[in-house]
């Protein structure tokens, strides 16, 4: 297969050059240019295998430039780049038929290896998809890489009614994702109705999903529609799946197989078109082993599987979602936002937060009541952050949260003071105190305190000389 031709279009020239260069540099032919217009008037003499846009230009942006490119040339795949890394952004760009969506800043191997996949994709004439756009706005916030997994999962999902099994810790906002995805299906103006699983007695699960006949038991004096009646045509989220008794799992997988249930105590049988979308902050393979959540049920439901990670695990999101939930309350509340000091913003961003993004809006409400200035200081926030459980690793040992925090300070004043190049200063203190610490462990062996810090022992050998510990 060829090496491929790919064109440019960016207003910022500073983009244009790196890209031009990376692309020049693994073998591709690549044009820049610096407005959609002048890309439509080339278009109109030859074609490329692959389009980079901006979404964010003078005159006419990315999104318009990529609906008068499927119009023209519907099969020619389109990236749209874009410095304002939201929900909305990626959503829109695939539902406009981008072959995919590429966030600023990137990494530039990353860019190649995207373009390179958007040209095989062009070249073997394989049909991007086309969606409608739907629209609203949503509460979905992030920047980081995690999160633009997640957006792109639910662009990709736009045209889809597949089941969908949302993982993630308590508060994450596994609710949120599941709203996102239906509001963003062929499903979207039919109802989205969920049920916490957790939330219901056991007794009362079947009757909630299923619906009851009248007289089915004491205190049944009508007919009721369960969930899954409410649903039909649309989206039924049942949240906290982990926890369903396993003989209402039994009844789960017989609606999910034949697209019929009977409501309790009833004998005619009840069609839907129900669309499933579950979430659990549960091990749901764990449980599956020790009998306790049904394995073909599980295989149903994991379809497709989205992970949200916990705010500690994406915390450059911690300052734009803290803005965000501070103008929520102003606003539910009548009053100003409250503005955070930049010593508060870089505290919050180094806390733990066990209750991941719920917990982040729930203190952004009680600063916005509490706090006595408009600006908030650290001494402002509530004394329980400071005395949460530290986060785990993926070891399961607790992260010593003191010393990230000293890094974090340290990083501070220097920058302050005009500092660069921070990391050629820090890396080999702590690769020093990292080797000395594990040399003293084992008495000086040297092949033991290698395989403790991970590395081999040549590698440990050459930092040992590097650093002058030898």
């Amino acid at each position: 297969m060829q090496r491929g031709i790919v064109w440019v279009v960016d207003d910022d020239s500073s983009i244009r050059w790196v890209l031009e260069r990376a692309l020049t540099g693994a073998g591709l032919s690549c044009t820049t240019f610096e407005s959609g217009s002048e890309v439509l008037d080339a278009l109109t003499t030859k074609t490329p295998d692959v389009l980079l846009s901006d979404i964010r230009m003078p005159g006419m942006d990315g999104l318009a430039l990529l609906k008068q490119i499927k119009q023209r040339h519907p099969m020619l795949p389109v990236i749209i780049m874009t410095a304002h890394s939201d929900l909305d952004a990626a959503v829109s760009a695939y539902q406009q038929g981008a072959f995919d969506y590429l966030p600023k800043p990137f990494d530039i191997d990353e860019a190649v290896a995207l373009v390179e996949r958007a040209i095989s994709h062009y070249q073997e004439q394989q049909q991007p998809r086309h969606a409608p756009d739907f629209g609203p706005t949503t509460d979905i916030i992030g920047e980081a890489p995690a999160m633009q997994d997640v957006f792109r999962i639910i662009g990709r999902l736009s045209r889809s009614s597949i089941s969908v099994l949302i993982n993630g810790e308590s508060g994450t906002g596994k609710e949120l994702v599941a709203h996102a995805l239906h509001r963003h299906s062929p499903r979207a103006k039919a109802p989205f109705i969920a049920l916490n699983m957790a939330a219901i007695p056991k007794d009362l699960i079947e009757s909630e999903l299923f619906g009851h006949e009248k007289g089915a038991f004491t205190g049944a004096n009508t007919i009721r529609q369960g969930r899954f009646e409410q649903a039909d045509g649309g989206t039924l989220f049942l949240d906290e799946i982990g926890d369903m008794p396993l003989d209402v799992q039994t009844r789960l997988l017989r609606v999910l197989a034949d697209g019929q249930f009977y409501r309790v105590g009833g004998y005619a049988p009840v069609k839907v078109d129900v669309r499933i979308i579950a979430a659990t902050h549960q091990n749901l393979e764990q449980r599956v082993q020790e009998g306790k959540f049904r394995e073909d049920l599980f295989h149903r439901l994991n379809v497709i599987r989205v992970h949200l990670p916990p705010l500690r695990e994406r915390r450059e999101d911690i300052p734009r979602l803290a803005r965000h939930f501070l103008q929520v309350a102003a606003r539910e509340l009548g009053v100003e936002a409250k503005q955070l000091h930049p010593e508060t913003d870089a505290a919050l961003t180094r806390l733990a937060w066990p209750g991941n993004v719920r917990q982040l809006e729930n203190t952004c409400r009680w600063l916005t009541v509490m706090a006595a200035g408009q600006e908030v200081l650290i001494q402002d926030l509530p004394a329980e952050l400071f005395e949460a459980t530290a986060p785990e690793s993926s070891t399961g040992h607790a992260l010593p949260d003191s010393w990230a925090t000293l890094l974090a300070q340290w990083a501070d004043r220097a920058l302050r003071s005009g500092h660069q190049n921070l990391l050629s200063e820090a890396q080999p203190e702590m690769e020093r105190t990292l080797l000395t610490t594990a040399l003293r462990h084992t008495q000086g062996h040297k092949q033991e305190a290698a395989r403790l810090l991970g590395w081999g022992r040549n590698t440990l050998t050459r930092k040992l000389k590097e650093l002058g510990m030898e």
